[in-house]
């Protein structure tokens, strides 16, 4: 018997564990997390802010990180810019976000207002009303089962705050069905 943490136990519960490196911990040179960061920007569209995460979970160094977020800029694998663009006309054709929630997830990505302005300029009035009035007819529908007419509303209002969609035009299009 041996005696672990004050506890005799068997032999065979006594092996030592090998401690190995796990995968994350691995260490990079500077050509090889640059190498990494240019096949992570080219995949898709990244902020700065999704770029340095990806590099302290590498575990770089401060200065190493400010080496390779420049030279991508440089080489234009990084563009603040064309990530906005990206984002909004994805998330807005895709997921079907209003203004409101794709101002509040660039700000969370730490984008300047400015650019962000510029994004949502690039979604037309008429693309902008034409999307809410296709997702709320198809909402309405969806929630014709609902039996109880409050209910339904309620149900309808919330998944339209919830992406982030304007609350006056949400309750112009109830009090244009009632």
């Amino acid at each position: 018997m041996l005696k672990l943490r004050g506890v005799e136990r068997p032999w065979k519960f006594a092996i030592k564990r090998i401690r190995m490196k796990p995968w994350h911990e691995k260490t990079y040179t500077l050509d090889e997390a640059l190498a990494r960061m240019e096949h992570y920007c080219a995949y898709r569209e990244r902020c700065h802010r999704e770029v340095v995460e990806k590099l302290r979970e590498m575990r770089m160094i401060p200065q190493a990180i400010d080496t390779i977020v420049v030279r991508l800029i440089e080489e234009n694998f990084l563009n603040e810019s064309r990530f906005a663009t990206a984002f909004v006309n994805g998330k807005f054709r895709q997921k079907g976000w209003g203004k409101m929630r794709l101002r509040r997830e660039l700000k969370q990505r730490d984008i300047s207002e400015y650019l962000i302005h510029q994004a949502l300029s690039g979604i037309t009035d008429d693309a902008y009303r034409e999307s809410f009035e296709y997702l709320a007819e198809k909402r309405w529908d969806v929630l014709k089962n609902e039996r109880e007419p409050l209910k339904r509303k309620k149900k309808f209002v919330d998944y339209f705050i919830y992406r982030g969609w304007e609350t006056e035009r949400i309750y112009q299009y109830l009090d244009s069905l009632t």
